[in-house]
């Protein structure tokens, strides 16, 4: 035994009644994105829908990427894969704070429909 997985179930009714179990936890945790949306929270919404949302790219990526596994190739692909999404991410939060601000001089932001008098016309 080399320890790559010779040891996993390997007939239907272990894989499906596993794989269901997997399903069914992702779409409770679907439905608790949903109802999340209309409790008012404040800031703890941003925080809980964060780790629901980590909590079901883990159930994927352990059941369904089979990255359980101790599979040398896949875990170093896994690895590979996140340090790529880190960089990015990186780079895109970089970007944004060599942005100018919106309340800068000079910026142009869309009008309020208070802001100009009551004729009708468009504002431009």
């Amino acid at each position: 035994m080399t320890g790559l997985g010779e040891d996993l179930p390997r007939d239907a009714r272990t894989i499906l009644r596993r794989g269901l179990l997997v399903w069914g936890a992702l779409v409770v945790l679907a439905a608790a994105t949903v109802l999340l949306a209309f409790v008012p929270l404040g800031r703890l919404n941003m925080a809980a829908s964060l780790g629901i949302a980590a909590a079901k790219a883990l159930l994927i990526a352990l059941f369904f990427m089979n990255l359980r596994r101790p599979d040398p190739l896949l875990r170093l692909a896994g690895f590979a894969s996140l340090l790529w999404i880190g960089f990015l991410f990186a780079l895109t939060f970089a970007d944004q704070l060599t942005r100018a601000p919106v309340t800068q001089p000079g910026t142009v932001t869309p009008r309020t429909l208070s802001s100009g008098p009551g004729t009708g016309q468009r504002q431009f």
